[in-house]
């Protein structure tokens, strides 16, 4: 007669590796990241970097290249959670309106798509299953089902945080095509307004810069505004639902 042998113990290395890809170890890995990102922020201001022309090996780059490094810079300050306004406006102050324009959203969809894979990667399967509330559920729906045409609409208006944002699409069910590409053409309006606003700001009396800054104040009127509005509309239907 056999005797059933018991399941031996699992080693210490399928253990630690069960750990380590847990959605739960994950989520506090990206909690980490940000956590570390911010505070570099704060303490050391590397966004001042880009506004003097002063990081690394900048001097040195000229033309295009100097773009595609201001460019890269950008989406790295953006990812650690940089204000997007001031690299916009050290954009027209170093490279002028178009050139600071095409850097500055090339910055911005490539600092958005870290900080999506990061979400992605370290953060939907544990927030997913936490989206029990009727507004977070209500959000993850319009996220996932019409995820263009929502993320288009937050960026083209002003008042969302740009990471709360980005993560908050990285949670819902998005395709990258739909983030990338609404990201891209919803971003360039008001980044080529602060733009505009940096490459006159010798001149902040000149009619182009009040231009720009007129279209920054009014665009953000209307996002407050049109969020006003859906957020009762919203409520409505939470309501009969």
């Amino acid at each position: 007669m056999l005797v059933p042998v018991p399941p031996r113990p699992a080693g210490l290395a399928a253990r630690c590796s069960a750990v380590l890809f847990s959605p739960w170890f994950r989520l506090s890995l990206l909690a980490a990241l940000l956590a570390a990102a911010a505070t570099v922020v704060a303490v050391h201001e590397p966004q001042r970097l880009i506004v003097d022309g002063g990081f690394p090996g900048f001097s040195g780059f000229s033309g295009a290249a100097a773009v595609v490094l201001f460019a890269a810079a950008y989406g790295l300050c953006t990812a650690a959670l940089v204000p997007r306004p001031v690299l916009n406006l050290a954009a027209g102050a170093l490279f002028g309106a178009p050139l600071g324009t095409v850097a500055a959203v090339a910055g911005t969809v490539l600092g958005a798509g870290i900080a999506f894979g990061l979400g992605r990667l370290l953060g939907q399967d544990a927030l997913r299953p936490l989206l029990r509330g009727r507004w977070l559920a209500a959000g993850d729906r319009q996220l996932s089902r019409h995820g263009f045409r929502s993320m288009l609409a937050l960026r083209l208006f002003p008042g969302v945080p740009f990471a709360v944002s980005n993560y908050g699409a990285a949670v819902s069910r998005m395709s990258w095509t739909a983030f990338l590409t609404a990201t891209a053409l919803g971003s360039v309006p008001n980044t080529a307004a602060y733009v505009v606003a940096g490459s006159r700001a010798a001149t902040p009396t000149s009619p182009v810069f009040l231009v720009a800054f007129g279209f920054i104040a009014v665009s953000g009127l209307a996002a407050a505004v049109v969020a006003w509005r859906r957020r009762g509309r919203l409520r409505q239907a939470l309501a009969a639902g």
